[in-house]
């Protein structure tokens, strides 16, 4: 089973299952609104004024926290059991140093907020400590072009955010992005973990999608 992480849809599995981000995000937001007003008050007001504005800071804190784990719990409750079922090993992407590649593009305030917030990486702990329990593998694969690669020929498509298209007219799939890449993942993962995996490089793939697998192999 492959899972694609991100932020519109903060996990989008091979199987069809997906989980929006819309609502972390809406209460993110709303927390930041509040922690500025709250800060302008515990800078600016009377020394009462700043200390319940403090406290008020902390325990906001805790509740956005709270709520973030809860919900990556849930989805990873979901995804272990799926796999259980049908027991299936799980490849997610191997997001290691995305925050400092992404922040290296120009963004503007609120998207750099927004995508430092992202905790995927706690997501990919709650998989990987409930795969052990439940005795799931968890593989970690390279993410490289695995979002711009159809994963029906594996050439390389147009992604125009949630929508991608094969640019191989023999195949010419349309259809979800995230969707795609879960996929593709799916694939990646069983070129890993199966012995004769290795044989998905013979098919006729894009020569960059070709590297970003064989680099895959590689580092297995």
């Amino acid at each position: 089973m492959g899972v694609d992480f991100g932020r519109r849809d903060i996990a989008v599995t091979s199987t069809g299952k997906s989980w929006s981000g819309k609502e972390i995000q809406d209460k993110r937001d709303k927390f930041n609104r509040v922690r500025a007003s709250l800060q302008k008050k515990a800078t600016l007001g009377t020394r009462s004024t700043r200390r319940r504005a403090r406290n008020i800071l902390k325990r906001l804190s805790g509740r956005e926290r709270r709520y973030q784990a809860w919900l990556n719990h849930n989805i990873s409750k979901a995804i272990i059991n799926e796999a259980k079922q049908s027991q299936s090993l799980i490849a997610i992407e191997d997001l290691t140093g995305i925050r400092a590649r992404t922040n290296q593009k120009p963004r503007n305030k609120t998207e750099r907020r927004r995508s430092n917030s992202w905790a995927f990486y706690q997501l990919r702990q709650f998989l990987e400590y409930k795969g052990i329990k439940e005795g799931i593998e968890i593989l970690a694969v390279n993410p490289a072009y695995t979002s711009q690669t159809c994963h029906g020929c594996l050439h390389i498509g147009l992604r125009n955010n949630k929508s991608f298209k094969c640019s191989n007219k023999a195949c010419g799939w349309i259809g979800d992005a995230d969707n795609n890449g879960s996929l593709m993942i799916a694939l990646v993962g069983l070129s890993v973990n199966q012995p004769r995996g290795s044989e998905l490089l013979a098919c006729p793939i894009d020569s960059r999608a070709t590297e970003s697998l064989r680099c895959t192999l590689a580092s297995a």
